[in-house]
């Protein structure tokens, strides 16, 4: 019989939006140094369970980001 793990889960905090806390209700797809926050190195959009980010400034992130790399400042994700 497989042993159970005797490990308790350890609560985590809630993550805090990035944007809310520092008021940036607009994003610039020229700030590559912000976007890359919100970026894998594979290049793909981080899922905001990840980065933490509100439901409105997800969709402003990869709205942004999909600018930014039309304009060839973020590379284009990898397969």
């Amino acid at each position: 019989m497989p042993r159970r793990s005797t490990k308790t889960p350890v609560p985590q905090e809630p993550l805090k939006c990035y944007l809310c806390e520092n008021k940036l209700d607009e994003l610039d797809y020229r700030d590559d140094k912000l976007l890359r926050r919100f970026v894998t190195l594979q290049g793909k959009i981080r899922p905001p369970r990840k980065t933490g980010t509100c439901t409105h400034h997800q969709r402003v992130v990869a709205r942004t980001v999909k600018r930014a790399r039309v304009m060839a400042i973020l590379p284009i994700k990898r397969v």
